[in-house]
């Protein structure tokens, strides 16, 4: 059973491609793509007869963009059509399900223990951890690796369907409180695992390695169980009514282009990682290792260093925790670098994350400037969280000029992009927590 399982699991690594099908290139589009393309039509016709009424101008051509976008999306890469078409499906079942009525979602089984959102997305977050378990065993096994790429899969179903779910829930509760779910800490947090495990899963298909999930695996799963610890111990997962501030279409735009920097960004710093591994993974001088430790350090302890109140047992254990993995790391450090591909596969990764990153950071932070000009009657303000923004933006915009004007690679490359992550990092969540502005919405 082992040995067909293992054969399995060669066959299908045997089998990457770009495309993620049989396709060596992507070629034309066939029959299929067509067919995703008019259901991705239909959908978007049913939405806007049922809904025109919850929806303005700019909503619904939000909506029709989203058609030709995610029909390409599709035909760039297969997988995404097949989970696209999974989440609506699951999403549908669980709306049928409730009947327009919320208190069905402690009575109906599928909908308590399955697709109501907040189950959705505590399958969500059990699935990445245990899919970051077995890349790590991967390096020793590659059934587990395999498997490893299965819950990853699993995870990014439940909890995009989670917020599917969600989306709907909202609107049963009130005609106030429906409204996209990305507009809170526990919904973003949510997106941002979601978003970096679809990156990662189509670097592990393009160049055809599994060595890496472990290590992006990390930060998902560390954004996971902050999740699980902000919805518990304050009620996060509640869905609440927009501020006034959020409520405009920008936000649809905005938050998702956002997000996708964030995850590019995070997944970028953790590929950084693994290059040191790999560079460093005959050496025998902890003198070396030593910057890469007090970086990987600051990164677990980072949460907890802005804190406004007092250190909790949880946090600490948290970014012990996160201390000990590093360290765990770099003492075996030797054997993973075996298991990784070649630095400069590592090398292109990282640089074609942090482009593409760079992109939709760009587009987003325009964005922002035009809604926050359409909120509070200016495009710039220096708002913490618009100058931190423009930091990372910076940062990022003179990695690549460095790469593109400089040919910067390699050892430095990869410590720079541990620093982005820093900097990206205290963005993300700093800002919004531990310093005033019009952008403080939370407080941990």
């Amino acid at each position: 059973m082992s040995t067909t399982t293992s054969n399995s699991a060669a066959a299908w690594t045997s089998g990457f491609s770009p495309t993620g099908d049989g396709r060596a290139q992507r070629g034309r589009p066939d029959w299929t793509d067509i067919a995703f393309f008019l259901l991705l039509a239909a959908g978007a016709g049913f939405a806007l007869t049922r809904f025109s009424g919850a929806m303005d101008y700019y909503e619904k051509l939000i909506l029709c963009g989203t058609v030709p976008a995610l029909a390409w999306l599709g035909w760039l890469w297969r997988p995404l059509r097949h989970l696209m078409i999974a989440c609506a499906l699951a999403a549908g079942l669980a709306l049928l399900l409730y009947q327009n009525d919320l208190a069905r979602a402690e009575q109906v089984f599928f909908l308590k223990y399955l697709l109501s959102s907040q189950s959705a997305i505590l399958w969500m977050s059990a699935l990445f951890v245990l899919a970051m378990l077995c890349y790590w065993i991967g390096i020793l096994s590659p059934t587990a690796a395999w498997l490893g790429t299965a819950l990853t899969w699993g995870a990014v179903f439940a909890g995009t369907t989670g917020l599917l779910v969600r989306w709907r829930e909202g609107h049963l509760m009130g005609p106030d409180l429906g409204h996209i779910p990305v507009s809170n800490l526990y919904e973003v947090f949510v997106l941002f695992a979601l978003i970096t495990a679809l990156f990662y899963l189509y670097y592990e298909r393009k160049y055809a390695t599994r060595a890496l999930g472990g290590f992006v695996l990390l930060v998902i799963t560390s954004a996971t169980i902050f999740l699980l610890w902000y919805s518990f111990t304050r009620d996060a997962g509640q869905i609440q009514p927009l501020v006034p501030a959020l409520k405009s279409w920008w936000m649809k735009l905005h938050v998702p282009a956002n997000f996708i920097g964030y995850g590019t960004f995070s997944l970028a710093a953790m590929v950084g990682f693994a290059y040191l591994v790999k560079q460093y993974g005959q050496t025998t001088s902890w003198l070396k290792l030593a910057p890469l430790f007090v970086l990987g350090v600051a990164l677990c302890v980072e949460p907890i260093v802005f804190r406004t109140e007092g250190l909790s047992a949880t946090w600490m254990i948290y970014c012990g925790a996160g201390v000990v993995i590093v360290g765990g790391i770099l003492l075996a450090r030797a054997r993973i670098a075996q298991a990784l591909p070649s630095l400069e596969v590592l090398d292109d990764i990282m640089y074609r994350a942090i482009a593409i990153g760079f992109a939709f950071f760009t587009v987003a932070t325009v964005l922002g400037a035009l809604w926050a000009a359409d909120a509070w009657g200016a495009y710039w303000q220096w708002d913490p969280k618009e100058t931190w923004a423009l930091i990372v933006w910076l940062n990022y915009a003179a990695w690549l000029h460095m790469r593109l004007i400089k040919g910067l690679r390699g050892t430095m490359a990869a410590y720079w992009s541990l620093v982005g992550l820093l900097i990206t990092g205290f963005a993300f969540l700093g800002v919004n927590m531990f310093l005033s502005g019009l952008h403080s919405y939370g407080k941990l």
